[in-house]
């Protein structure tokens, strides 16, 4: 019987044997890469695209060598790979012409040779992946015509003058703006991809060429350079940018870019390229990769798909991790496989003892089958458990991120009721006599509890911003010791008020420390509230402040005599709207909830910790640990962060439109006219309301109307909400400014929005006062009345200007221009007896009601005053000379007549002509 088992047997084995092999492994290469760079973010992409390829295949090893932007050192390291045994060499070359004899050597070795990005002057490669230069080029060249209207004066920053690269873009930029007749370049700097060295070459160019209005770089690094040199000096605003590489978004999503064309870091290209090329399978020689232009409309797409493919890396790096580690499984389950096949082997041998192995192994496999069968139904139940669960923690992600955003966007539009509440109220309180105390009283509660509000939706904007990293720390050095000192002061009277002992220690008089005073000051007003709210009355607080053991940190306690935390309310003392048990130190029964959360957040982000210790009926001590000195990048800048609003502008215009008159409207009264732009019809109402009583108000409810009536109306001055549907406050406000007849009204901004960087951006678009709802009343008057008195002042040194020392103007701002344009019109026709307002604004270009307002806004007198005053001024001049009559000095300056001349002479200096130049003519007696 065991004879005529064992060929069965045998067979068995081999058979085994045979399927025990495993899958036949990839056939291992070795790909050698020549980079000319690993500087940038191009070239940084273009090595995390190959790595991202490479992943999924690990028998493929990847050699890179950096040239650092050297053709002969590029040169070298070619040779290097080659002598070192490659199966495939990719070369991005640095300059094309030095470095193709060492490719051309490569290629007739017999290695194939794929040229990534950039060209070589010869054929002998195998393959071409990269970008089409020239089509950047050209499709830079179109948006540009776009974006400038097919008009415009365009400077170009190359890169270095040898790359590929460089000459493809320049020659499609040049070839498709032939067809652009309107579109002109000025200007050519070479930048040589080097973002510092350029930076000299391109600021003399735009010194030199003050015409320019748009710049494209050749790459997206020195249209960064580019954007620091137009900052510099100050033509942020006045030229466009346009780089190359697609990978600065930010720049593009901030508007510091207009666009970027995209040019693909073709890693992963490349990869499958050389795959193919030593698989032996079909592909193109020349893969030229498709561009886009990447502006506003289409960056926050982009950002989103490279962070979905960052993530999706990441899962595949965990996946190949986890493909190695069942990989190392099966390595040594098939060892022990072999192991149990050998003993098989000997025990085939020995006949019948083999044939009692080989069924009690086929009876082990059958049950391992069996296990196996069931591990993998538990996998797949694992598996499908583990989806759900992390769908399900996706919309959790997602109903937070909704509920975050309803309740930020729910405390903005809090603050418009918050202002109809809190101006009334303290308007009562403060100009009202007649109230008796009981109403004083609930006024002042209502005030409280108002002030209460505005504090909790102030918290939670300031949650919302440490959610989404939007919180920034500006640190400067100053003494803590006096900062500490005045908070605590803050907390004397309310404490004494509710018999409780306040005592402020310092170790030292004096703690110089970097620190955020605007962000520190919430943190301990949230300690000190909480440990007066939880302290007994005749309790203690003790505040002690010293330097840390090592002298790098300094340590703030707030210790108190309250009830104290609980257990269980520990562990989520700093969680966000966690609120404990009632009467519990640390609960927030009657609050919010956000309050140690917020301040807890606040320490985080100047590095700090917020720490806490406490015993039940003995009370509670809060410590606030945080580093001396700070990373530069949370250091102020030696400027203010939040520039101050200059409230001297030169701005508002009579409201008279009637025929013209010699006078000087008064800025305050009945005569001057405010308009207020806003959507909101009881905040609208409100603020016309409160500026009624002193001026003449004209209300517009959205921005189309605002910006027509202040067309058509001229007021003194405007006051604009920021957030309004349609034309928002902001492009009001631009508009405005970008007209000249309306571009002198002063400008005041209110809105919801109180971040530094949003007020900076009212005050940069031409807004004079920048006013956070819910605001003061009396300070909006008070506003109003400044901004008009310097208006005033301003108008009356335009007329000092146009005195006798000074017959024309300098233009130095919009006014200025339109004055000393009008100026040089009546001087030039001064001998005209019939020159009239008519022909004025014809010579100026517009109409004649829009000259009467434009001058009577800057002077405060009429077109036909300002004649007279020219006229007049010029005559004094004149009638120095003895040679002219006084006959002939008043036809000269277009008087009808000798005697009329005469008489305004008189009404204007109370002397006859004769008698002015008697006295400064003739000679002392």
């Amino acid at each position: 019987m065991t004879r005529r088992l064992f060929p069965y047997l045998l067979a068995t084995l081999v058979v085994l044997l045979s399927g025990c092999a495993g899958p036949e492994k990839p056939r291992p290469y070795r790909i050698g890469f020549s980079q000319c760079s690993t500087q940038g973010i191009w070239r940084q992409a273009v090595l995390d695209g190959m790595k991202r390829e490479l992943s999924f295949h690990p028998e493929v090893e990847l050699r890179m060598l950096d040239a650092k932007d050297n053709s002969q050192r590029q040169s070298q390291q070619i040779r290097e790979l080659l002598r070192g045994g490659i199966d495939l060499l990719i070369v991005s070359p640095y300059e094309a012409v030095p470095v193709t004899p060492a490719v051309e050597e490569a290629f007739r070795s017999g290695v194939p040779v794929l040229l990534l990005d950039r060209r070589i002057t010869s054929q002998q490669y195998t393959a071409y992946v990269g970008g089409d230069n020239e089509a950047v080029g050209e499709t830079a060249a179109r948006y540009a015509a776009s974006l400038l209207h097919e008009r415009g004066n365009v400077l170009e920053i190359q890169g270095a003058l040898k790359s590929s690269a460089t000459a493809g873009r320049h020659r499609g930029f040049r070839r498709a703006l032939a067809a652009f007749p309107g579109l002109h370049v000025v200007a050519e700097v070479i930048g040589n991809w080097n973002i510092t060295t350029m930076k000299p070459a391109l600021k003399t160019a735009l010194q030199a060429h003050p015409e320019v209005s748009l710049v494209f770089a050749h790459n997206d690094n020195m249209a960064r350079s580019a954007a620091e040199v137009l900052n510099e000096l100050g033509l942020s605003k006045k030229v466009r940018l346009i780089g190359v590489d697609g990978l600065a978004l930010d720049l593009v999503e901030r508007g510091v870019l207009k666009a970027s064309l995209l040019y693909s870091p073709a890693g992963e290209d490349a990869i499958r390229m050389a795959l193919k090329i030593l698989n032996h399978q079909s592909f193109p020689r020349e893969n030229k990769l498709s561009t886009v232009v990447i502006d506003s409309t289409n960056v926050l797409m982009m950002m989103q798909q490279r962070e979905k493919i960052l993530t999706q890396q990441k899962d595949i790096e965990l996946q190949h991790g986890l493909l190695q580690t069942l990989q190392a499984t099966y390595a040594s389950q098939q060892t022990i496989l072999y192991g149990l096949l050998a003993t098989l082997l000997g025990a085939l041998a020995l006949g019948a003892l083999a044939w009692r192995s080989a069924r009690q192994l086929a009876l082990r496999n059958a049950e391992n089958d069996r296990i196996n069968r069931q591990l993998t139904i538990q996998n797949e139940e694992i598996s499908s458990q583990r989806n759900q669960i992390q769908a399900l923690a996706e919309q959790a992600r997602a109903d937070t991120e909704a509920k975050l955003r309803f309740f930020t966007n729910f405390s903005h539009e809090l603050r418009t009721p918050l202002t109809l509440i809190m101006g009334p109220v303290e308007e009562l309180l403060t100009s009202s006599d007649d109230l008796s105390n009981a109403q004083r009283q609930d006024l002042s509660l209502v005030r409280r509890n108002t002030q209460r509000l505005l504090q909790l939706v102030n918290q939670l904007l300031d949650f919302r911003k440490i959610e989404v990293g939007k919180m920034t720390v500006r640190a400067t050095e100053s003494d803590l010791v006096a900062f500490v000192q005045e908070i605590v002061d803050a907390f004397e009277k309310p404490a004494r008020l509710r018999g409780v002992r306040l005592h402020f220690l310092s170790a030292e008089p004096e703690l110089r420390a970097w620190f955020d005073a605007n962000l520190l000051d919430k943190v301990f007003l949230n300690l000190l509230s909480n440990a007066l709210k939880f302290t007994p009355e005749q309790g203690q607080i003790t505040i002690s402040l010293q330097a840390g053991s090592d002298g790098r940190t300094w340590r703030v306690s707030v210790a108190d005599t309250g009830r104290g935390i609980s257990a269980q309310d520990r562990a989520h003392i700093f969680e966000w709207f966690y609120q404990g048990e009632p009467g519990a130190e640390g609960a927030v029964a009657k609050g919010s909830g956000m309050g140690l959360a917020l301040a807890h957040g606040l320490v985080r982000l100047h590095q700090g910790q917020l720490t806490f210790s406490s015993q039940l009926g003995q009370g509670s001590t809060f410590t606030v640990e945080v580093p001396r000195e700070l990373p530069a990048e949370l250091r102020a800048s030696g400027a203010s962060s939040t520039p101050a609003i200059s409230l001297d502008e030169p701005e508002p215009v009579p409201g008279d439109f009637g025929a013209e008159v010699s006078l000087a409207a008064p800025e305050t009264g009945g005569d001057t006219l405010v308009l207020v732009i806003e959507d909101n019809a009881e905040v609208n109402e409100f603020v016309a309301r409160k500026l009624r009583h002193d001026f003449r108000v004209q209300s517009a409810t959205d921005g189309h109307q605002g910006l027509r009536l202040a067309t058509e109306l001229i007021p003194d001055l405007i006051v604009c909400d920021v957030m309004m549907p349609g034309l928002s406050g902001l492009e009001v406000v631009a508009q405005l400014r970008a007209d000249w007849r309306t571009s002198h009204i002063p400008l005041i901004l209110l809105t919801a929005r109180q971040a530094p960087e949003q007020q900076l951006e009212g005050v940069q678009a031409g807004a004079d006062l920048y006013l956070t709802k819910p605001f003061n009343p009396a300070f909006l008057l008070e506003s109003v009345r400044t901004l008009l008195a310097n208006r005033a002042r301003q108008r009356a040194h335009f007329r000092r200007e146009l005195s006798l020392d000074t017959a024309t103007v300098a233009p130095a701002n919009p006014d200025q221009k339109f004055l000393h344009d009008l100026t040089a019109i009546i001087e030039a026709n001064l001998t005209k007896t019939d020159l009239s307002v008519e022909e004025i604004a014809r010579h100026l270009g517009i109409s004649r009601m829009q000259l009467y307002r434009k001058v009577k806004a800057v002077l405060g007198t009429g077109v036909t005053d300002f004649i007279q005053s020219l006229r007049l001024t010029k005559a004094r001049e004149l009638l120095l000379d003895e040679q002219r009559t006084i006959a002939d000095v008043a036809y000269e300056l277009g008087f009808s007549s000798p005697s009329y001349f005469s008489t305004s002479f008189r009404a204007r200096y109370q002397l006859s002509p004769s008698e002015f130049r008697a006295l400064h003519v003739s000679p002392a007696l």
